[in-house]
């Protein structure tokens, strides 16, 4: 049995491969260094306002809560980056900006994993003098547990289950709340190492650590699905006070060990969240006026907040390309898009150039998306382009359109509901972009607003996607790590669709699609697994399942108190909270 000492042979390669294509669709515009701070995307490839000053209190402020604060439950991206302030990872990403902060370090764990069993077992130790807020030592007993959550998902639904799916893809563990046994997948030796027994090889399995899905939980303080209210912290924040839709205050955890934890800056005293629902021009206020810091939810600034921005105060913004993409998915569970040439007649009937203005055009909206894929995932390609989306500069082709409802048999059109969430606005002026285009065509739209945070239980749960008749589902999806597996496996394979916590909203249950991500995921060959995912990626889109919108680009406000800003690619583009500073 050879044992390799080396944690990031996968990732490496894949950086390398996607940063071509992140340098090139990354705006640059200013010219700062990491003494800048006060020009355009200061803090795009570069730190703006570079400072180790510890004190003072940042200051949030969102327009939507987080789909949960339990890190074995959320699952949208800026909840991940926030996380990181009272939970730890076995491993966790660089602190640096852009692509230099996709290489994974040691968080937890004392050194890259021993990898043995032509990669099949990862063993870690951890590091001396990890405490819990309470000063309890964190043991590797609690990392299990923590990633163990994951089985109870009739109890914890809603996050990312990747570490459950690789290490027991039959799911014959029936969970930590309902299985007396040991899960024998994840041994714990003695309180100070952990070993992870793969069934089979997976390249990306250490990107999968790093989420904080992964983070340690410690079993006499788990409330299960109260856990969300007041998550226990292995991290240098700590949760003082919280009320759903209106605020949370983090302060210091003083069990925090600075000299253990090099990848958290943990410069202010303490870290303050305001929420605003559904109510992005208040907030957008809030940061012109200097009354917040920053964006929780990293989604842009609006239209009006935007243009005097940009015209008055250019200084404070950064307008980073985002590894993520709008989209709407057919639920094939409503008819009548469980016919492939209804859902294509979608997808040629949509002004998808109007969608793109409606965002606020390129700078503000993002590139076009004529495929599946964002630029920044390896397998990326910009000829795949099916449905002549980019090839008619977005506009629609209403004689296609015409021609595939013939082929639906529904000539004169066919009615349906378009679910989408009201605290994102870029999200309902594209859902009215989408309805007045098609309507055009005889296909009538009806807009139904939801909760952003509610998600999971309305968009991802099947019995409410077919009782409300939601057709088309408008979301925004990112790499939960820069791969193909990492960002397609949950919107494509079949194994992923559940009853609740759904995210493969098209209920896509095609065995080539599934065989070609099976194959991609054990490809060790990055370059391979790239044309693999390529190649799924085609198959998505000749499915019809999904009508892609833009490739996000945002426009991002940060304060003059800001300091150690930087929009880091491991975090999607978005800023990395965990190094933000106050003046």
């Amino acid at each position: 049995m050879t044992t390799l000492r080396t944690s990031r042979r996968r990732l490496a390669a894949v950086s390398a491969v996607a940063a071509a294509t992140l340098l090139a669709t990354s705006a640059c515009g200013g010219n700062s260094d990491s003494e800048g701070g006060g020009e355009y995307n200061a803090g795009v490839n570069h730190v703006a306002n570079a400072s180790d000053k510890k004190g003072g209190t940042l200051k949030f402020v969102g327009v939507q809560d987080a789909d949960s604060w339990d890190t074995t439950r959320m699952y949208y991206a800026f909840a991940f980056d926030f996380a990181r302030y009272y939970s730890r990872q076995l491993v966790s990403y660089t602190p640096k900006p852009g692509q230099k902060s996709l290489d994974l370090k040691p968080d937890l764990a004392t050194d890259d994993a021993q990898i043995s069993d032509n990669g099949k077992v990862y063993k870690y130790r951890l590091k001396d003098g990890l405490k819990w807020e309470d000063g309890k030592p964190i043991t590797s007993q609690d990392v299990k547990y923590g990633i163990e959550r994951q089985w109870a998902q009739k109890t914890l639904s809603g996050g990312p289950t990747y570490l459950k799916d690789v290490l027991d893809p039959e799911g014959k563990w029936k969970g930590p709340y309902d299985d007396k046994s040991e899960f024998e997948g994840i041994k714990t030796p003695d309180d100070k190492t952990i070993e992870f027994h793969l069934p089979k090889a997976n390249g990306d399995f250490e990107q999968m650590l790093a989420m904080p899905t992964n983070s340690p939980v410690r079993k006499d303080k788990d409330t299960k699905s109260k856990y969300t209210l007041r998550p226990f912290s292995s991290g240098p924040y700590k949760f003082k006070s919280y009320t759903p839709n209106k605020s949370l205050l983090l302060v210091r955890n003083k069990h925090w060990d600075r000299q253990g934890d090099p990848l958290r800056k943990a410069l202010p005293d303490q870290i303050q969240v305001t929420l605003l629902t559904n109510n992005p021009d208040a907030r957008d206020k809030r940061l012109i006026n200097g009354d917040a810091d920053l964006d929780l939810n990293q989604r842009g600034m609006e239209v009006q907040g935007r243009q005097t921005a940009l015209k008055q105060h250019k200084g404070n913004v950064d307008n980073p390309q985002a590894g993520f993409i709008s989209y709407v998915a057919f639920p094939q569970s409503v008819k009548p898009f469980d016919n492939i040439h209804c859902r294509k007649a979608a997808i040629y009937g949509t002004d998808h150039k109007s969608v793109q203005t409606a965002r606020g055009g390129p700078t503000a909206g993002g590139a076009l998306a004529h495929n599946m894929l964002p630029p920044v995932i390896p397998g990326y390609d910009k000829n795949d382009d099916q449905y002549g989306i980019l090839k008619d500069g977005g506009k629609p082709n209403a004689a296609k359109a015409k021609e595939e409802l013939k082929k639906c048999g529904k000539p004169g059109g066919f009615s349906t509901t378009l679910a989408v969430r009201s605290t994102d606005k870029a999200d309902v002026k594209s859902a009215e972009s989408i309805q007045a285009s098609l309507k055009k065509v005889g296909i009538k739209v009806e807009i139904d607003q939801f909760d952003g945070a509610q998600g999971s239980s309305i968009v991802g749960n099947q019995a409410t996607v077919k009782k409300k008749g939601y057709g088309m589902v408008l979301y925004g999806w990112g790499p939960d790590f820069p791969s193909g597996q990492g960002y397609g496996i949950e919107l494509w394979h079949s194994s992923k669709i559940r009853d609740n916590g759904n995210n493969n909203y098209a209920l896509i249950d095609d065995p080539k699609i599934d065989k070609g991500l099976d194959d991609a995921i054990a490809e060790l060959d990055p370059d391979k697994a790239a044309e693999k995912y390529a190649e799924v990626n085609k198959n998505v889109m000749a499915g019809g399942y999904y009508l892609p919108l833009t490739y996000l680009k945002v426009v991002q406000w940060r304060s003059d108190r800001l300091t150690n800003v930087y929009a880091a690619d491991s975090y999607s583009g978005w800023y990395d909270f965990a190094s933000l500073g106050v003046k």
